[in-house]
């Protein structure tokens, strides 16, 4: 007879190889697009290898070379670097932890140039996996066994999840948030502090998950003293991670939000009106589509983009409605910052990360809901890593 434990032990083994196979194939259709597609800007491509790979340089497109900079030369600052282009002062607007486990991870394979990347991809794969056990226990939490595979099918396939195999933060931005708003809901605050941190210093908009693990904690503390002191204790050990980068960019620029003013070199300056956006794409679909989709350059890119974020935008009532205030807040703004620069560019992926939507479309009830869901991705997802793999402006 196999006990609970074994079960769950099981459980997970397979959910973390189903994971893996998932990424497999999904860097097998990568390689097709490679082989079968024109490159968009063979120029803008810095080939893994030192010489183009169909198949690996579908893992390092874009933001890619920032974290393998980091990885292998550290964080260096020149006062008033260049605002695009290879910079040294735009380094500083990529968090720390997951080019320093790419550099880590990528001594086991020597020390030749590609190392770090290896390295990247091993990170990125395995906190994949690792993140979809994670999605499974927290989804337990609120959803039925069936409900909860369904939510760890849908954030796998959703159409921008190819961002979790490649050499970007998502997949460890994932798992450490979801770890840490388990161990909040399961009342392990030193587990929720810890990976909390470990969020906050992937990913500069980590920190917006702080109101929501609050309101967690404010709901879920027992009565006394000692829970309530670790559960204070826990939301500050959340802000050690963007804290302590903080302090390391004082220290290298004598200003520690220095990395805030990075951001703002790439043209990205959030705090305006967060509906305006979506407001004007909106009305661009609906009283030109041909003439917009058709005639202007960034025009599908910004749909893709745009209507994502919509979709999700639209969600978070029905999640702060479902699954409680802690979820509806984490994902209200954590879509606020990037809609707020009034820019479409990486709204995709930016909810790729937003596992409580996934939570609550796994727990509707209706087949047919579930199945177009399925569907819809699966269309959705080779069109979208085929033009993130060409290099065309879906970042």
């Amino acid at each position: 007879m196999v006990s609970s434990h074994d079960e769950g032990y099981l459980a997970a083994g397979r959910m973390a190889a189903q994971a893996i196979v998932f990424r497999v194939f999904s860097a097998g259709l990568a390689f097709l697009a490679n082989v079968a597609l024109p490159a968009y800007r063979p120029d803008q491509f810095m080939p893994m290898f030192g010489t183009p790979s169909p198949f690996w340089d579908a893992f390092v497109p874009h933001d890619s070379g920032w974290y393998y900079q980091i990885a292998r030369d550290g964080y260096l600052f020149v006062t008033g670097g260049a605002p695009v282009g290879w910079g040294k002062a735009g380094k500083i607007a990529f968090f720390p932890a997951y080019p320093l486990l790419m550099r880590y991870v990528g001594r086991l394979f020597g020390h030749q140039p590609a190392a770090p990347y290896l390295g990247g991809i091993v990170v990125s794969w395995s906190a994949f996996a690792l993140a979809m056990i994670a999605i499974y226990h927290l989804a337990r939490l609120d959803l039925e066994a069936s409900h909860a595979r369904r939510a760890v099918v849908l954030i796998a396939i959703f159409p921008f999840a190819f961002f979790f195999g490649v050499v970007y933060t998502e997949s460890l931005f994932l798992l450490f948030t979801v770890a840490s708003f388990y161990g909040f809901r399961t009342r392990r605050w030193a587990l929720g502090g810890c990976c909390g941190a470990v969020a906050t210093a992937t990913r500069v908009n980590g920190i917006l998950m702080l109101p929501a693990l609050a309101w967690i904690a404010w709901r879920s503390v027992e009565p006394n003293t000692r829970d309530r002191l670790s559960a204070s204790f826990a939301l500050l050990l959340v802000t050690a991670g963007v804290g302590a980068y903080s302090l390391y960019v004082y220290t290298l620029t004598g200003n520690p939000l220095e990395w805030a003013r990075s951001i703002e070199r790439w043209n990205y300056y959030p705090g305006g009106t967060p509906w305006l956006a979506l407001v004007r794409l909106v009305q661009a679909l609906a009283t030109r589509p041909y003439q917009y989709l058709a005639g202007e350059r960034l025009a599908p890119y910004d749909t893709l983009n745009g209507l994502t974020a919509l979709v999700f935008v639209i969600a978070v009532p029905l999640v702060w409605r479902r699954l409680g205030a802690g979820y509806g807040l984490f994902m209200a703004a954590n879509l606020w910052l990037p809609l707020s620069s009034g820019q479409y560019e990486g709204l995709g992926r930016y909810c790729a990360v937003l596992f409580p939507f996934f939570l609550w479309l796994a727990q509707v009830r209706s087949d047919v809901v579930f199945g177009a869901a399925v569907v819809l991705s699966a269309m959705l997802y080779p069109l979208c890593q085929a033009l993130f793999t060409k290099g065309l402006p879906l970042f």
